[in-house]
């Protein structure tokens, strides 16, 4: 009985493995079709506003605000930081709101094959996958996945829908300012907007905007070039 149990397990397991790696391989080549946050937005009753737009197309500004805002060392570790998350947990630690240590990785290992919530469990598939897509994808293909499919509003995914949304026009030609505010709304996009910013948005947006020059003139944005 034990064996036969055994069995089973490894076979699951064998059939799990092989299908996230296939899974994540055509993703390399292929635009993710939907998201199960997509899904739940669906169900939700709103309307889903997508417009892929290939990376060498993205103006460059927003790849580099998305690293001032979201992860300083995207282009130098290996899907996580480490050094962030022990900070995340000592903030937490000693009371302060945790903002979490998650990197651009992370984030789209989260966003392309899992769900939002889920706490521990889903954080160790997602580890798993971020280990995937960093090894099978390469930075260049995490960040045009990233910067295509992460929530950038009610309804609204990617930077080149949220710019017009926001802006009336896409995201080939976005300003300094205009990708530091999309990046400002991807913490919490449900949130918040990048048209006429107001608080924290908006003392966020311009001190992102002002990183971008820094992310472009330290190379930290040297892996996606």
């Amino acid at each position: 009985m034990i064996r036969r149990v055994f069995s089973i397990s490894a076979r699951i397991v064998l059939g799990f493995l092989l299908v996230s790696i296939l899974w994540v391989v055509i993703y390399r080549f292929i635009a993710p079709p939907i998201t199960f946050t997509m899904i739940g937005d669906a169900l939700g009753g709103h309307r889903i506003s997508k417009s892929w737009m290939p990376l060498s197309t993205i103006d460059p500004d927003m790849a580099r605000a998305a690293i001032a805002g979201e992860d300083g060392r995207f282009c130098e570790h290996h899907g996580f930081d480490f050094s962030a998350i022990e900070q995340a947990i000592a903030k937490n630690a000693r009371g302060k709101r945790l903002r979490g240590g998650s990197t651009i990785s992370q984030q789209t290992a989260k966003n392309a094959f899992l769900f939002q919530g889920g706490g521990y469990v889903r954080k160790a598939f997602e580890a798993y996958f971020t280990v995937l897509i960093e090894n099978i994808w390469g930075k260049r293909r995490i960040m045009e996945v990233y910067l295509n499919i992460a929530e950038t509003g009610i309804g609204t995914y990617g930077v080149n829908a949220a710019s017009k949304r926001y802006f009336g026009h896409d995201a080939s030609r976005l300003s300094p300012s205009e990708a530091g505010r999309i990046a400002a709304v991807l913490p919490l996009p449900k949130k918040r907007a990048a048209i006429a910013p107001t608080g924290f948005t908006r003392r966020h947006g311009n001190s992102i905007t002002r990183r971008v020059g820094v992310v472009r003139n330290g190379g930290l944005d040297s892996c996606l070039r």
